[in-house]
């Protein structure tokens, strides 16, 4: 994630990626809170994490892929993040077409069964050249 200068300052950690699964999360901190009445982190934290982790996804599929950026992420918020605690996502790439990879995530505090915000995005990929 520290190649990532959003991420890093986000705070965002990697707990697994692999074959297009991937399972990051973001702390809560005061400088990341958007409403300083309530202490709720700011949404652009949680669009952060649902970006990183679907295209985290994409990258752990075992395709041979140097890059990928994202083209649409579509967010739905449900709730605001609980202040102080530390928000996780679980984001999958579902399908790949030879230049685009398709993904979905949810954003959650416990269980992906009570989401703070959920995904669905596109990605493009920059695969690696055969004779690389």
């Amino acid at each position: 994630m520290s190649a990532l200068p959003h991420a890093a300052d986000v705070g965002v950690r990697l707990h697994h990626a692999n074959e297009g699964q991937a399972v990051l999360s973001a702390p809560w901190a005061s400088k990341l809170v958007g409403d300083p009445k309530t202490g709720v982190m700011h949404g652009g934290v949680v669009t952060v994490l649902l970006d990183t982790s679907c295209g985290t996804a994409v990258m752990s599929n075992r395709s041979k892929i140097r890059s990928t950026a994202t083209l649409d992420l579509r967010i739905d918020y449900m709730r605001p993040a609980t202040t102080g605690r530390r928000i996780y996502c679980h984001a999958e790439c579902y399908r790949m077409t030879r230049s685009i990879g398709f993904t979905r995530a949810v954003a959650f505090h416990e269980t992906p069964d009570d989401p703070v915000a959920t995904a669905s995005g596109t990605f493009m990929l920059d695969r690696k050249e055969e004779t690389e």
